[in-house]
């Protein structure tokens, strides 16, 4: 940030299943049932958003895990009428983040910059602007939650996000997951490179669906990253109630099934340093 002055906005608001007037069932949302509050930080002509959530009436933190979504990678987050509202729900890290959150541990989903929220290039993501505005969301957060233990955790096109910010931003990071990795060009960019982990400094573990039918998160293609780039990669297999295309979040690109053991695998990791055993199917 150099002597760039950064103020911090912080929009708290903690949202709770409805309970005199219970959602319709295809609304409902299990994330709901933790306290969630969006932070922001401005940064000269732009800023950037998370989505924090956490263990409702915790007021102490150990750990925070930062989690890059998908494609297209912004949510248009903001509060609205006192409510929360945001896109990317059906993302394996935004559906599923309520089973990283334990005793101490709180999750911050990360937005797309405010004026990045049409065209979030891989090109944007890997520069030094793209290291500021995670820098700045992390300090934010971290200013409100005292000193963390961090986590970068990129999912899909999230990872080619969270190689670059762990590349720029580490410390404060401590290690970073990239799952389901884009590997293979798209039209938003070259994805993750080996030369981009090779300038990562802190731990990295990879984790992946040995059946992902995204054709640029090819397993074979990650399994070949790993092995040159010397990093552990833990194998996930199976699924339940697969549907949509090849690359959308509910099918094995997503872990779909299997989101509960893949975060157990990943939180042990966290914990231990010790590289866990491979996801199998039940």
């Amino acid at each position: 940030m150099g002597k760039t002055r950064t103020r911090w906005l912080v929009i708290a608001g903690i949202v709770l299943a409805w309970a005199a007037q219970p959602r319709p069932a295809q609304a409902a949302d299990p994330n709901d049932r933790f306290a969630s509050e969006v932070i922001v930080a401005e940064l000269p002509g732009r800023s950037i958003a998370a989505l924090v959530t956490h263990q409702p009436g915790s007021t102490r933190f150990t750990r925070a895990i930062a989690l890059f979504p998908g494609s297209p990678g912004y949510m248009n987050l903001r509060v609205e009428e006192g409510k929360i509202r945001y896109g990317l729900r059906g993302n394996f890290l935004v559906r599923a983040r309520r089973h990283f959150i334990e005793e101490g541990i709180l999750t911050a989903v990360i937005d797309a910059p405010s004026d990045n929220q049409v065209n979030f290039w891989h090109s944007y993501r890997a520069s030094g602007r793209y290291g500021e505005d995670v820098r700045a969301i992390v300090a934010a957060i971290s200013k409100k939650f005292g000193a963390l233990d961090w986590t970068y955790v990129g999912t899909s096109e999230g990872s080619v996000s969270a190689v670059h910010a762990a590349r720029m931003v580490a410390p404060p990071a401590k290690r970073v997951v990239l799952t389901a990795s884009l590997v293979t060009p798209s039209r938003a960019g070259p994805g993750v490179r080996i030369s981009d982990v090779r300038q990562v400094k802190i731990p990295i573990l990879w984790v992946h669906h040995r059946d992902d039918p995204c054709p640029y998160t090819e397993y074979s293609r990650v399994k070949e990253f790993a092995e040159e780039t010397k990093t552990p990669l833990v194998t996930v297999t199976g699924a339940g109630d697969v549907r949509g295309e090849a690359c959308m979040a509910f099918t094995q690109h997503g872990f779909v099934g299997r989101e509960v053991a893949t975060i157990k695998a990943i939180l042990s990791w966290i914990r231990t340093g010790t590289v866990p055993a491979d996801v199998a199917d039940r």
